[in-house]
């Protein structure tokens, strides 16, 4: 019993991280903004050995956290959540089509409303 068991749970953790490497290795450059302001920041969105990052999210104490991922056709959607000591949480969900990606950001922290973000970015060559 106590080998099947194990080999159930290796072979479910080969399939989390295959579904995670979909993106493994891509680094998207864009840019980024609040929603409903004009104003944008340059940002770079990386994928590496399944996790996720925002380079623009680095200042604020949010550092590389696990990614889902998932494809459908031709789009690949994803989501991570990162959490800064002092911060407070980061949701992102977007999708990936082509060379092309398009994501948002749920900034939430005690005491405030939470705050959307959108990023849109190409492939980086």
């Amino acid at each position: 019993m106590f080998r099947r068991t194990t080999i159930v749970l290796l072979l479910l953790a080969a399939v989390c991280l295959a579904a995670g490497a979909l993106l493994d290795g891509k680094t998207y450059v864009g840019e980024s903004s609040q929603k409903g302001k004009e104003e944008k920041q340059k940002d770079t969105l990386i994928f590496e050995k399944g996790t996720f990052r925002s380079t623009a999210c680095d200042q604020y104490g949010f550092t590389a956290t696990p990614y889902t991922a998932k494809k459908e056709g031709g789009v690949i959607t994803f989501t991570a959540d990162s959490t800064s000591e002092k911060e407070g949480k980061n949701h992102w969900e977007g999708t990936v089509s082509d060379n092309s990606i398009q994501a948002t950001l749920t900034w939430t922290k005690e005491g405030q409303a939470p705050i959307e973000y959108t990023f849109k970015g190409e492939l980086k060559k």
